[in-house]
């Protein structure tokens, strides 16, 4: 649970991509209506438009790829990142290289974070120490429902972890001005690493006032979609990190650029995620392996309720960190068994 939604399942769809050589290219997004206006349907009737226009054409130049989804259809950001992803994984496996070195990167160590969503403040408490117990060393913590209360989750959570555990914390856009500036600042002794999103997008124009008297750290995330939207941001000086999500940016293309100007301008990033299954996340950790001013991980979407893994291969939790396989491309698939049950379609 977030400040503005609920969510009960997930909605996603995978995409491969076929090609004369015999290699496959594999996608995935996951739909999340009120952050990023697309739902599972939309994306799978966009999804359908998407492969005619790139079906027989050669999918290496990716650039002219996305640019020719874009020329079709404005937003929808969600269903063209999974066929982002699958056109990097092609790629990749062209030159026969996993994606984080056909991208340029090498390994690191990725460690995620572990969320708390909302709930009633001795609950949530009650799961903070039981994850710090699970080994657990960064908490995110879901806030933005009653800002009051959230001053006291957030010091019924530090009483119950230690001074030694990492937290931060969401408001996924839940408080207006006042509500924000009263939270942060009463927040801030219990040593809070950064706060995402503290308003609605449409107030980013008072985001710089907030983040000038925040004795915390703003991180944008809703107020990010693309490189236009991180330029606009960090030059009026209203946030401190950004949140880069897949899902939200339109895929790895646009991620980059995202976190290339970051990088020019000094503003660290995260790199999040909505509800995918391991095999987009295994993408976000070739990425995430492939740019040094990616410094924050919130990839624990695998770890929220997911009551199966369809993924053959892919990245692997161990303690929290995300480890990767080291075949070509991004090394994932979804197992055919569990496909049968789907809705599909063949362009």
């Amino acid at each position: 649970m977030i400040a503005t939604e609920t969510s009960y399942y997930t909605q996603n769809i995978f995409i491969r991509i076929h090609t004369d050589s015999g290699l496959i290219g594999m996608g995935e997004c996951s739909a999340f209506p009120m952050l990023v206006g697309e739902t599972q349907n939309t994306c799978f009737e966009v999804a359908k438009d998407l492969a005619r226009i790139i079906k027989g054409k050669d999918p290496l130049p990716i650039e002219e790829r996305m640019e020719e989804f874009h020329q079709y259809i404005a937003f929808n950001s969600t269903i063209k990142s999974a066929f982002d992803i699958a056109l990097h994984d092609l790629a990749a496996k062209a030159t026969k290289v996993p994606l984080y070195v056909y991208l340029g990167g090498k390994k690191k160590p990725i460690q995620t974070d572990l969320t708390i969503g909302i709930a009633e403040p001795k609950k949530m408490a009650a799961t903070a120490i039981e994850f710090v117990k699970n080994g657990v060393q960064t908490i995110k913590v879901k806030l933005g429902k009653n800002y009051k209360e959230d001053v006291e989750r957030i010091r019924l959570i530090r009483e119950a972890v230690g001074p030694e555990i990492k937290l931060r914390t969401d408001a996924n856009q839940g408080w207006n001005y006042d509500e924000a500036l009263y939270a942060l600042q009463h927040i801030a002794p219990y040593d809070i690493q950064f706060c995402e999103q503290p308003m609605r997008h449409w107030n980013d124009q008072l985001l710089p006032q907030l983040r000038k008297l925040s004795p915390v750290k703003i991180m944008a995330d809703e107020s990010v979609f693309d490189h236009y939207d991180a330029i606009r941001i960090i030059d009026a000086k209203a946030c401190d990190f950004i949140n880069i999500k897949l899902a939200k940016s339109g895929g790895i293309l646009e991620a980059k650029k995202i976190a290339d100007v970051a990088q020019e301008r000094n503003i660290p990033c995260m790199l999040g995620g909505m509800i995918e299954s391991r095999l987009a996340l295994t993408a976000k950790v070739h990425f995430a392996m492939s740019h040094d001013n990616i410094q924050f991980y919130d990839l624990d979407t695998c770890l929220l309720g997911h009551k199966l893994d369809p993924v053959i291969g892919g990245a692997q939790y161990k303690n929290y960190f995300l480890e990767l396989p080291d075949g070509p491309g991004i090394d994932a698939d979804i197992d055919s068994a569990f496909l049968k049950g789907m809705d599909k379609v063949d362009i």
